[in-house]
């Protein structure tokens, strides 16, 4: 008995011995008075999103006190305490103050860092939450006392603000690190300026180096990347408190914003599946958005991707030598130095960055047209704009003195109305008047003279041989003369450049085969899609005459349309409507995009699809086969409502005819069904196969050529016909949805993918039977047999056997310019 005693006291004492020395890491989120975070000790949030500790950065023998992921590999450290204060050495502690406050200690005891809370706290609680926001409060009280996010560092991530708290006379705001290994402040400063309409800021030192335009409600204007998309959604607060901006994403979007030491600002997504950090964009565009590169009264825009400035209509160069040279930052002057005399105006400089000023003014209570009123009678008032925030629809902006950094901005840009000589306005203009397009209504006469001299051109265009422009000018001319109906508009070379800033690398939202594509705004603000189809792409004169004919004359919300062409010598070019949302692809093959589609979505889009493909296949005057249905060539629009788009491999058939032949095999591997691969084969089944793979790469996010798994080498079909057989269909599904789907739903979806990209076309469902199987739980779904194509050999027999008949130089047997209903 006494034995068990002693051995019990023994282990009691143990216990007691080893809760007096600290463990190697601290498991809690929290600490209170007298704990402290030491040596390796760490906190780490609750969800252990993020851990807090001590830390040197690469190549540095410094230590500081930071903030950083806790699951991801690389250590990226989002805020830090000491950076300009670093520890010699690993004996620092962080403990509290006899106030309450928290302090950090170097090993000779002195403080090398403390927090200024606002007060003395009785019982202090300091706690690391999920969002990666350290605080200070009273225990059971309510607000904090203190919060790493008032002070960030160089990272902006989702609930942290950048901005004024006009309570406290706090400012936010980001400051870049000296150099990797160095995390104290370096030379580059990113910050809300509250003045006017607010905008932020970025400094090199006292120098402002880029500026995001004002915030107008729902945007920067001059910062579009700021704007809401797929990835996160800007928060803006303007109020007589606060004036801030922060941005808020998904749980499942590990996302951050950062400031370089080489002063760009960068956003980024980190992407489980390559376990690295994925750039995104950066907030600066291109060299236009160099503040104030061209000088006061200076417009710059980009042509051929670099920067070109130009006075303000009524301006002319201040050194005329060195902006021959290019060099342009001593800007431009008046062309009259006579100011506030009669016959003086406003002219309209549409679709621009609103300029900076060294003085503005801002009312929100008055109109347009009063604004104009004030602005007139004051000599120093120099231009004003529309101060339309929240589409209040009333106030107004005036600058004052010089007005610098003025940049083309087409797309997100605004209006404004600067004081010109009234000899710069249009005769028909009124000179105490904004300058106003007024449309004259034209006699029939003229209109028909119009007409008969546009149908001359054209005709003399035909009448020319060998020249490719003339060709397709002939082919739209002939298809226009012949059916009435026919109402395509060909864009002038102009406005397509002006509508996408010269081609701007800014504005080009994707790349092909075929070529680039860029985002524009058409001088209405119709937003467009311009598909410039490069020399190498595979898509010839032929196709293009046929994706313009037939798509301009197919009419259905899943179709995307086109809004017209422009050939400019050998350049030829799509225009289209524009989808906010980008192609399919871009969504479902991307691990941090595809988490923001929910399974119901999903199926919505694989609906859309199928309603689309049959209306070409039945619904339509003539019906096509679109042969390159595949997840880039679906588009998505603002309601992620999908639209089928790429027509220039698209073929008709006409009467009771179901298939086809071609010896020159055109479409995507991983798409393109067995018998159109092998044998050149194509009919609606084809199709039908293609949709099938589309449907199984949206429901496992995977895609089907590459597709890699350890225990086969199986492709996705292969693979999902697998698991279908072993009665394990679900686990095709995305993880990141984490079985959050209807079972059933799901299986019957699975099967019908299954069914459509079976080996033999004639045991492939139609597309009707398709849709009908989705929409309907009544309908039979048939039993699927083994998919065509369904592992990697095949595709490799299948690139052989296809390059042999590719290289034999034939050409389709059947005319390719369709037209459509």
């Amino acid at each position: 008995m006494e034995k068990k005693e002693l051995a019990l006291l023994f282990l009691v004492t143990c216990c007691y011995l080893v809760s007096l020395f600290p463990t190697d890491s601290v498991a809690e989120d929290s600490i209170t008075p007298p704990q402290a975070i030491n040596g390796n000790h760490t906190l780490v949030s609750p969800a252990q999103n993020f851990e807090l500790g001590f830390f040197s950065p690469s190549n540095s023998t410094y230590i500081y006190l930071g903030i950083w992921y806790k699951h991801i590999p690389e250590k990226t450290v989002i805020w830090v305490a000491n950076r300009d204060n670093p520890l010699a050495n690993s004996g620092g502690s962080l403990t509290f103050s006899n106030d309450g406050k928290l302090i950090l200690l170097s090993n000779t005891g002195s403080a090398v860092w403390s927090s200024n809370s606002s007060g003395p706290a009785r019982n202090p609680v300091a706690q690391l939450l999920d969002s990666g926001n350290f605080v200070l409060k009273e225990y059971k009280g309510e607000g904090y006392l203190w919060q790493s996010f008032d002070y960030p560092s160089d990272t902006l991530i989702p609930g942290m603000k950048l901005g004024w708290n006009f309570k406290t006379g706090l400012n936010r705001h980001l400051i870049s690190w000296k150099s990797t290994s160095d995390p104290a402040s370096g030379e580059y400063t990113y910050s809300v300026d509250p003045r006017g309409l607010p905008q932020l800021f970025l400094h090199k030192g006292n120098k402002k180096v880029f500026r995001s335009g004002p915030w107008y409600g729902q945007q920067f204007k001059g910062d579009p990347a700021l704007s809401a998309n797929p990835i996160f959604k800007p928060v803006f607060v303007f109020d007589s408190d606060e004036v801030s901006y922060s941005y808020e994403t998904k749980d499942s979007i590990i996302s951050r914003f950062v400031l370089t030491q080489s002063g760009l600002i960068k956003h980024f997504s980190w992407n489980d599946h390559h376990s690295s950090w994925f750039s995104e964009f950066t907030v600066q565009g291109d060299h236009c958005d160099d503040y104030g590169l061209c000088g006061a009264y200076g417009s710059c825009s980009i042509k051929k991707s670099s920067p070109i400035c130009k006075c303000l209509k009524g301006f002319e160069p201040r050194l005329p030598q060195e902006w021959e040279k290019l060099e342009w930052s001593g800007g431009c002057v008046r062309e009259s130095s006579h100011i506030c005399r009669n016959g003086e105006a406003f002219k309209q400089f549409a679709g621009m960055k609103l300029p900076d000023a060294v003085e503005f003014h801002t009312n929100y209570g008055i109109s347009i047209d009063h604004c104009e009123a004030e602005c007139s009678k004051n000599c120093s008032c120099v231009a004003y704009a529309k101060l339309d925030i929240n589409a209040s629809g009333k106030g107004c902006i005036s600058w004052f003195g010089d007005l610098f950094d003025i940049r083309e901005a087409s797309i997100y840009g605004q209006d404004f109305f600067a004081r010109v000589p009234a000899s710069e306005l249009d005769a028909n203009v009124d000179g105490n008047k904004r300058k106003k397009l007024i449309l004259l209504p034209v006699t029939a006469s003229v209109t028909s003279t119009i007409i008969i001299s546009a149908l001359c051109l054209i005709v003399k265009k035909c009448r020319r041989n060998g020249a490719k422009e003339s060709d397709i000018l002939c082919s739209v001319g002939r298809a226009r003369s012949e059916r009435n109906e026919f109402d395509l508009p060909l864009f002038e070379i102009a406005i397509i450049e002006a509508a996408t800033r010269n081609f701007s690398i800014y504005n080009k939202i994707g790349e092909g085969g075929f070529g680039p594509v860029y985002k524009g705004q058409l001088p209405s603000g119709q937003e467009i899609a311009v598909k410039r189809l490069s020399e190498s792409s595979g898509q010839g004169l032929q196709e293009f005459k046929n994706e313009v004919i037939l798509i301009s004359q197919l009419h259905h919300r899943n179709l995307v349309k086109l809004l017209g062409c422009c050939i400019h010598g050998e350049d030829k070019m799509l225009v289209y409507e524009y989808m906010p949302n980008g192609s399919l692809d871009s969504l479902i093959f991307d691990e941090t995009k595809r988490s923001l589609l929910s399974w119901q979505q999903r199926l919505d889009i694989i609906i859309g699809i199928a309603r689309g493909l049959l209306y070409l296949h039945r619904d339509s005057r003539l019906r096509i086969i679109h042969r390159d249905l595949k997840a880039s060539n679906v588009l998505l629009d603002s309601e992620m409502n999908p639209k089928i788009s790429d027509f220039g491999m698209a073929r008709m058939f006409g009467g009771d005819q179901t298939e086809a032949k071609t010896r020159r095999v055109v479409g995507t591997y991983g798409y393109m069904s067995p018998e159109y691969a092998l044998d050149g084969h194509f009919s609606f089944k084809s199709d039908v196969f293609s949709f099938g793979v589309l449907l199984l790469e949206l429901l496992s996010g995977k895609k089907n050529k590459g597709f890699i798994h350890p225990d086969h080498k199986l492709n996705l079909l292969g693979h999902a016909w697998k698991l279908w057989n072993e009665g394990r269909a679900l686990e095709l599904m995305d993880p990141l949805l984490e079985n959050e789907f209807p079972t059933c739903r799901v299986e019957r979806c699975i099967q019908v993918g299954l069914s459509c990209v079976q080996q033999h076309p004639d045991d492939r469902p139609t597309t009707s039977s398709v849709l009908l199987m989705l929409d309907s739980e009544n309908v039979l779904v048939p039993q699927p047999g083994r998919p065509g194509l369904y592992s990697e050999r095949c595709f490799s027999e299948t690139d052989s056997s296809t390059r042999d008949r590719l290289n034999s130089g034939s050409n389709d047997t059947n005319v390719t310019l369709v037209e459509g209903r």
